[in-house]
């Protein structure tokens, strides 16, 4: 993998641990000011829901840092794009579902890294 695919992989993977931060542990306090289409009284009600979505995000957040201790570059570059696919189909999900905004705060960092990956 090249360093700017190894940049990219590495800024999305600190997104995701952010977005597993806010969801698991800081859902009332932090996440309210992320979150704001989301009506206050609705935090502490959704909070156990929050914490498992944070808890997938960890999950892509841990393969994409795999993908970046992988010694084999075939490995490493088949693991990343794996990991940039389940980002991608998140991101997507998410604005056709939830809000646009994560539309660009997931789904376009994941195109520019399989992007990265694949030229």
């Amino acid at each position: 993998m090249n360093i700017i695919s190894q940049i990219i992989v590495g800024f999305i993977a600190f997104i995701h641990i952010y977005i597993l931060w806010l969801e698991m542990f800081a859902w009332t306090t932090r996440a309210k000011k992320v979150f704001k289409t989301i009506p206050e009284d609705q935090f502490e009600k959704t909070k156990v829901m929050a914490a498992n979505q944070g808890l997938y995000n960890g999950f892509l957040a841990a393969g994409l840092i795999w993908s970046l201790f992988i010694s084999d570059s075939i490995w490493s570059k088949n693991v990343a794009l794996f990991f940039l696919i389940c980002v991608l189909v998140a991101g997507i999900y998410g604005a056709m579902t939830a809000s646009k905004r994560i539309l660009f705060v997931q789904a376009v960092p994941a195109i520019l890294g399989i992007l990265s990956l694949v030229l």
